[in-house]
């Protein structure tokens, strides 16, 4: 039988048939080898194929299908442990606050690199517009300038207000979507303004993420009405970015990318070179210097802002 993996909690997961059933699964040893380095060797997204144990009432995963992509995050304390958040992703959606607690720039842009590494279009969700001051409306238009100038589509929401909700429920029509952030952005308040049926259930992974248990460390799958799936996750407190190559980063950051081929040395860094075309236009104010200070921090391996 084959399903769609829609719920992981470490040792269990739900696997939903075409039909619409949900089983529970569990996976065979073999899939904690052959290779696979990171923690979870199934992630919610996954295409599988399982067999009926014999209680009929549970499954074992025993094929994994081929994914189009992922998206994997790294263990700061831990570097050589990494885990799948999801896979099969049509786009992912970064949610950001500017306060309470604020979200740097730096983790922005670690995770805007790892959608780009792994091919899945990224857009940034600035929540708890409610709070803002005028000078923090400042701001805001100042980071979504960043970002839209270099592609990424940037909206501005409150899910307490309800505000600009329906311009981003537009955006998930018959698309698979990731969410997440880090604690406290208001994910689960978002997830609650999208889909209010579901406000019980998201209630309680918050109260699970406050409390740090395992759980935490898992993503689920929402179907919605219109089309399409959500995919809520925990809240993330670090991004490490991972199985990227220094001489390849410059490739994940789009204003460098477009500029790279007028560099005078093809295996350019970007860092001291002459004629380097990334350096000229950081200095001509085409580059944004934060995006600049992320690619060197990420770059000598210093990845590790909040």
């Amino acid at each position: 039988m084959q399903g769609l993996v829609t719920k992981s909690t470490g040792s269990w997961y739900q696997v939903q048939t075409p039909e619409g059933d949900v089983v529970d699964c569990r996976i065979k040893g073999k899939f904690r080898m052959h290779g696979i380095t990171t923690t979870n060797p199934i992630a919610v997204g996954d295409q599988v194929e399982f067999e009926e144990e014999p209680d009929q009432a549970t499954g074992v995963i025993t094929k994994l299908y081929d994914r189009k992509n992922y998206i994997i995050r790294k263990s700061i304390n831990l570097s050589k442990q990494a885990q799948i958040i999801a896979a099969n992703l049509d786009q992912a959606i970064l949610v950001v606050t500017l306060a309470s607690p604020r979200t740097s720039l730096g983790f922005i842009d670690r995770f805007l690199v790892t959608a780009e590494a792994y091919d899945i279009p990224a857009r940034l969700v600035f929540n708890k517009l409610d709070l803002f001051s005028d000078e923090g409306l400042k701001i805001l238009d100042e980071y979504k300038e960043v970002y839209e100038n270099i592609g990424y589509p940037c909206f501005q929401v409150s899910a307490i207000e309800g505000t600009n909700i329906p311009e981003l429920q537009s955006q998930l029509k018959d698309r698979i979507t990731l969410f997440t952030g880090h604690s406290g952005v208001g994910k689960s308040s978002l997830m609650n303004a999208i889909l209010p049926e579901l406000a019980l259930r998201t209630s309680h992974v918050s109260e699970w993420s406050d409390k740090g248990t395992h759980t935490t460390t898992f993503a689920e799958m929402f179907e919605l009405p219109e089309g399409g799936f959500i995919i809520d996750t925990p809240g993330i407190r670090e991004l490490g970015v991972i199985d990227i190559e220094p001489q390849e980063l410059g490739h994940f950051f789009p204003e460098m990318r477009d500029r790279m081929h007028d560099c005078r040395f093809n295996n350019c860094r970007h860092i001291n070179e002459p004629g380097c075309a990334v350096l000229v236009a950081l200095e001509n104010g085409e580059i944004e210097p934060s995006r600049y200070e992320s690619y060197l921090s990420i770059y000598h391996g210093n990845d590790t802002r909040a």
